[in-house]
């Protein structure tokens, strides 16, 4: 989220973190840190800014307080540090760096000098000379000491290891300050007699920074000789300011501050009896007041000072610049309500009306007000772009759950042409593979049974044929009572179809075997049909649309299945030819009358001798560290029968397999690349075809 404040133990893990994989020190990673974070805030907009902060880098360092107050408007939550400058000889001086946040003082190097480099074009070291802990009212605050020492780039520039060469740089630098001197000499004698009396050579000497060369403000003010402000004037036309002496006795204060701080229109009272000091923080008096007279201050009224009905309303916080007056021994406290919106402008009971009308604090009011605002409004959208992404997370799983259902009633293809809105046409099929079951004795079964049994044995055994469907990639068409109807080759042809179809039988027999007749308690028959041909392909109905199969294969299918012998599987003439050749085990059953059809010759499908009870089930081969001895363990693979003991054969003499022993293949798109020459010539699907792009009728 947008303005999150981080807590500083997260930063120092990070800062640690960056110590490890760096494998440099801690002061180094925090000094790097502040070279970048001035970088960044110049990128961010801040650029402009942070130049127009003071003409050099005290004024910069002076200003940072007033700054980071500005700043707190927006972020509310910022905990910034303090700066105090004191002015040295030499061109050094200490920056007393005070914060509330202890391990980061090392940041302050990296930002100062790129400060003074970037913005002043000079170089700069910092060297901390103390570091302690300064228990102040608020409790303790790090106080560091830098000593800060600062050299004109052009100076460096100059410096060399030869002290001739810098003997000799040195007069011509003073060769060259004597030359512009007698310039703007000769400049300023034509120039008339300045109102104050003071020479045109007295301004040159005024404006020259001797050492640097560099040119200081030219403009030197004119004072009156008494002030033309009446008592009653100045103190209306600046509402908010208080004069105190050295002993923080009251003496003046504005008409607006007098009106929400009644206790002030009292003689002789004392500052500190009505306001506490919040920044900087230091003790109330006089010396440290002047210590940090530099510094922005924020005063803020005693609640318990304030009148009873009074007390329930925020306190009244005064920011502004304290000024000594030394002929008067006085200090002057030039203030302004600290306000961050209209909002807080209520809660205190005023108005705009209360601000002097030359007051920034209007204007700043109004602007942070729309700040706020778009900021709330930041923050709006960053809540309602996670609500939606959660939203759509759960609406992608959701949607993946309706995806399923329907691919479950449809083939995908047939179902992504519904929902974009498309018309289906049907389409022809010239070959695949039908299969047909159902119950042996159903009707007796659920004229001795109650309905919720029937409804609990066909959902036990439905459930295991729909995973044996996943596993053998055949397509369930439908199930009508006890009838379980599937095709291979359709609706994506493949030429392994009729393999595909016939493995799946095999598995539909033997999960027959753990389906209990609710009657008798013993495991279900069931009778499987199998036929070979083409067929017609297309979904009907406008209102739970199903994927239906037309055509004589159809029905042959299903005559299969009705002359179909218990826990067989019952082959058409078609079916075994597509199956001859593949590796499975079929005996001829003979010819038999077949209704609508006349006489047929028949087959009854045995087992599959490539493939094992598991491979045919799909279930997870068990590691052979994890099989214990056996008289079984010689035996490598278990090939599938009929059901009865007598079709029971072992495969001891079996070679290894390099092919999918239910397809034939390596996969199931490529059933019959592994196959032999012979074997290539007898089968009816040499090759695989592509799945074609064909339309289905709604």
């Amino acid at each position: 989220m947008t303005y999150t404040v981080y807590d500083d133990i997260i930063t120092m893990k990070l800062i640690q973190e960056a110590c490890k994989v760096l494998g440099i020190s801690m002061e180094a990673i925090l000094k790097l840190f502040g070279e970048y974070f001035f970088k960044f805030c110049k990128m961010s907009g801040y650029d402009r800014m942070l130049r127009t902060l003071g003409g050099n880098l005290t004024e910069f360092i002076e200003n940072l307080d007033a700054l980071h107050s500005y700043l707190a408007l927006s972020y509310q939550e910022m905990n910034a540090p303090s700066f105090r400058v004191e002015r040295g000889a030499d061109g050094k001086m200490l920056l007393h760096y005070y914060s509330d946040r202890s391990g980061l003082c090392h940041i302050v190097p990296g930002i100062i000098e790129a400060v003074a480099k970037d913005f002043f074009d000079i170089d700069v070291t910092l060297d901390i000379l103390d570091m302690n802990e300064e228990v102040e009212r608020t409790g303790k605050k790090e106080h560091v000491v830098f000593l800060v020492v600062q050299k004109a780039c052009r100076q460096i520039r100059m410096a060399k290891p030869n002290m001739l060469q810098d003997q000799e740089d040195f007069q011509q630098d003073q060769e060259a300050l004597e030359a512009a001197f007698h310039r703007m000499k000769e400049k300023y004698l034509s120039v008339s007699a300045y109102p104050g009396k003071k020479s045109p050579w007295d301004i040159v000497r005024g404006i020259v920074m001797f050492g640097k060369g560099h040119l200081r403000d030219s403009f030197q003010p004119m004072y009156p000789e008494r002030l033309w402000v009446e008592e009653r004037t100045f103190c209306t036309a600046f509402p908010f300011h208080i004069v105190f002496d050295e002993t923080l006795r009251i003496k003046q204060a504005g008409t607006n501050i007098q009106k929400y701080v009644p206790g002030l229109q009292t003689q002789k009272i004392q500052l500190d009896e009505y306001f506490s000091i919040i920044h900087p923080q230091v003790t109330f008096n006089i010396f440290s007041i002047c210590k940090f007279i530099n510094s922005q201050f924020v005063l803020k009224t005693r609640r318990e000072m304030m009148p009873k009905a009074w007390r329930h309303q925020p306190t009244l916080k005064l920011r502004g610049q304290m000024i000594w007056m030394e002929s008067l021994q006085c200090m002057l406290f030039l203030c302004s309500p600290k306000l961050r919106s209209l909002q807080e402008l209520e809660e205190h009971k005023m108005h705009l009306s209360d601000i002097a009308p030359h007051d920034t604090t209007r204007d700043l009011i109004l602007l942070n007000q729309q700040r706020l605002a778009e900021m709330e409004l930041s923050n709006q959208l960053e809540r309602k772009k996670e609500e939606l992404r959660v939203l759509s997370k759960h609406l992608a799983v959701e949607k993946k759950k309706t995806e399923t259902l329907l691919y479950a009633m449809l083939p995908e293809h047939v179902a992504n042409q519904l929902k974009e809105g498309k018309k289906v046409a049907a389409g022809e099929f010239e070959i695949c593979t039908i299969l047909f079951s159902d119950v042996v004795t159903f009707t007796n079964i659920c004229a001795a049974c109650e309905p919720i049994q029937i409804v609990n044995m066909l959902n036990s055994m439905y459930s295991k044929f729909d995973r044996l469907s996943s596993v053998h990639e055949v397509y369930k068409v439908e199930t009508i009572g006890d009838a379980y109807m599937v095709v291979g080759g359709v609706p994506v042809p493949v030429g392994s179809h009729a393999r595909r179809v016939a493995n799946f039988a095999l598995g539909m027999r033997i999960s027959a075997k753990e389906v209990m007749n609710p009657v008798t308690g013993e495991a279900i028959q069931i009778r499987v049909g199998i036929h070979t041909g083409p067929v017609l392909a297309g979904v009907v109905g406008d209102k739970m649309p199903r994927y239906c199969l037309f055509g004589d294969t159809v029905n042959t299918a299903s005559r299969m299945e009705s002359h179909g012998l218990p826990n067989k599987v019952h082959l058409s003439p078609t079916a075994y030819r597509a199956l001859e050749n593949q590796g499975f085990e079929i005996v001829e059953r003979g010819e038999i009358e077949v209704k609508g059809k006349g006489k047929m010759t028949t087959y009854f499908l045995i087992r599959n001798l490539n493939a094992t009870e598991d491979e045919i089930m799909g279930r997870h081969k068990t590691p052979p560290d994890d099989k214990e001895p056996s008289a079984q363990g010689n035996q490598h693979r278990k090939t599938i029968a009929s059901g009865t003991s007598d079709d029971v054969a072992d495969a001891s003499a079996e070679t290894p397999l390099s092919r999918n022993p239910m397809t034939g293949g390596d996969s199931m798109e490529s059933a019959d690349r592994g196959l032999s020459s012979d074997q290539m010539k007898t089968s009816p699907f040499p090759n695989d075809p592509r799945p074609s792009a064909f339309c289905i009728l709604l």
